[in-house]
């Protein structure tokens, strides 16, 4: 039988048979011996038995129960990160055949995050190096493009051929500059400068950066929020990634549109809130938003590269936060930040 292939089992096993047997010898003995006070002792013969027996099976089920405490806890440990955490195998039995299974099978998904790792490393270093080896004839094209500019005043077509050169070179410099920060996150080389700064301060920023655009645009920019309230970050990377998600919700109004940031301090968490009444989402996107490069069969924006959301959320969750989105389509959407409220600090009641 495999159940007594584990020694323990079997040790059990031969214990209580052996209880058995000299509990029958003894009430053979006391039967032959004592025929009158035989009943007392069969009675007393079968108590210290059935205290035997239980005595063992305790032992062996404490014994069981300490080992699975040690596979859990190993289990735990390499959940928790620990690469080389296992659990001790060397007995027989189906209880070590399922824990002989289980560190084969974290073996082999270290195997797998060992190869993902040189994937995702080998891609990182590519972009990286693409993106730096861009960097210098998209200068040299820039300066070419000036020179240009300024030959073409008396030349309506060639400025005007010029100027659209210009702006498909702005978006291939905003493409290479997204690329090497996502790398940076990507290899773990951004250090996070944090200090407190007041949000308020932050969203005015953000405001007056894209006022012109919203003007030209008939759109407006509205902030909601209590001035009181600072945040523990790195100013220049938060900014980055409000005005990824800004953008975005501008990309996808029209004229007559407005934008929300909203900001606010609840008991658990700081949450700040970019809503929109535009276009919205449509529901087969909204689960690949914030994937890289991908973009929408249903998006009327097509200057878009897919980046700006994927590296705001790279930020986002850099700075222990989360971002997610709620949107219905034809009714806008709404992008919400959440922070855990020790980032938090307000400075006044």
């Amino acid at each position: 039988m495999k159940i007594l292939a584990n020694r323990k089992i079997k040790a059990l096993f031969y214990k209580i048979l052996l209880y058995l047997l000299g509990f029958s010898v003894f009430s053979v003995t006391v039967i032959g011996l004592l025929p009158r006070q035989a009943a007392v002792y069969v009675w007393l013969g079968a108590l210290g038995m059935c205290i035997l027996i239980l005595l063992a099976c305790y032992a062996y089920f404490k014994e069981q129960n300490d080992i699975m405490e040690n596979a859990i806890g190993q289990i735990r440990e390499y959940i928790s990160g620990s690469k080389d955490a296992r659990i001790e195998c060397y007995e027989e039995g189906e209880l070590y055949r399922l824990f002989h299974e289980v560190n084969s099978l974290a073996s082999i998904l270290n195997a797998h995050i060992e190869s993902e790792g040189r994937k995702k490393e080998f891609l990182r270093n590519t972009i990286s190096d693409i993106s730096h080896q861009l960097k210098t004839p998209l200068a040299a094209l820039n300066i070419y493009n000036g020179i240009l500019q300024g030959e073409a005043e008396a030349l309506p077509t060639v400025k005007e051929f010029v100027g659209l050169s210009e702006q498909e070179l702005e978006r291939i410099e905003t493409l290479v500059q997204k690329l090497l920060k996502i790398s940076k996150f990507d290899a773990g080389t951004i250090v996070m400068e944090k200090a407190s700064e007041n949000i308020s301060d932050m969203m005015e920023c953000i405001k007056k950066r894209f006022s012109f655009r919203a003007g030209q645009e008939g759109k407006e920019i509205i902030l909601l929020g209590d001035e009181a309230i600072d945040f523990n970050c790195d100013r220049n990377w938060m900014m980055e990634a409000m005005v990824n998600i800004v953008k975005n919700a501008l990309d996808h109004t029209e004229e007559g549109d407005s934008v929300w940031i909203e900001w606010k301090l609840s008991a658990s968490a700081l949450q700040i809130a970019v809503k929109d009444n535009g276009t919205g989402i449509h529901p087969e996107d909204l689960y690949y938003i914030f994937k890289r490069f991908y973009r929408s069969r249903y998006s009327k924006d097509t200057q878009g590269i897919g980046l700006g959301l994927p590296l705001a959320k790279s930020i986002i969750e850099a700075h222990g936060g989360s971002i997610s989105a709620d949107s219905e389509w034809g009714s806008g959407t709404t992008f919400y930040l959440n922070f855990l409220l020790f980032k938090t600090i307000p400075t006044k009641l």
